[in-house]
């Protein structure tokens, strides 16, 4: 049986998917969360093979509360399910460790096949969405080697993140959410970029980035 664990803020959702998840195959539900951080707790106690996470829930979301639990156990496997057909969801829930993303919306039998085929090591991205995710991957790769080539000063690849958020106009909390890291994080990074950069203050540090081609001007 394929242990598995619905994280769904929706009660009438949540029992839906369990009806259907046991009358058409082997995986066993083993539990049901509301929210991100019923999801993390659920899974320290049962250790899931399986997790169906929604994205948009109160208290965590799925992507933060994915995250975390990757972090603290990735041999458990993510499926985030929702109802958002973006490639901006889908990439956070990649970014975030997920090893698939399907829309509610899909056939039941679709829905079970997927779960089989993450739990047997595959992973599970809608055709739909397919092409532009690699198209997503590949430009994100190309900027990064771009920016990579012209710096000079050995920021890493995190410090680039967000010294290109910051060019954007972003504040400290919304860079950490942007990049699912604690403030406390994001200020240590910001820290070492003045000092690797050599400047006292963030514009500053964005108009010598944009003089030494380190990040473009938007």
């Amino acid at each position: 049986m394929i242990k598995t664990i619905i994280v769904e803020d929706q009660e009438l959702i949540r029992k839906s998917l369990k009806i259907v998840l046991e009358s058409m195959s082997d995986i066993q539900i083993i539990g049901m969360a509301a929210n991100g951080e019923e999801a993390i707790e659920l899974c320290e106690r049962e250790n899931p093979d399986i997790v169906l996470m929604d994205i948009q829930m109160p208290i965590m979301d799925g992507v933060k509360a994915t995250e975390i639990i990757k972090s603290k156990m990735p041999h458990i496997k993510v499926i985030i399910l929702t109802t958002f057909q973006d490639i901006t969801h889908v990439m956070n829930a990649l970014n975030a460790g997920a090893e698939g993303y399907i829309l509610k919306a899909v056939d039941p039998q679709f829905l079970v096949d997927g779960i089989k085929m993450v739990y047997h090591g595959g992973s599970l991205i809608p055709q739909e969405l397919a092409k532009e995710v690699f198209q997503s991957i590949h430009n994100n790769q190309v900027e990064q080697d771009s920016i990579k080539s012209s710096n000079s000063y050995e920021l890493n690849q995190q410090e680039l993140k967000v010294l290109k958020y910051l060019s954007q106009g972003l504040s400290n909390r919304a860079i950490s959410e942007r990049m699912f890291l604690s403030l406390g994080t994001v200020k240590n990074y910001i820290s070492n970029i003045y000092s690797k950069l050599n400047v006292k203050n963030r514009s500053a540090a964005i108009t010598k980035a944009i003089e030494e081609s380190i990040i473009k001007e938007k």
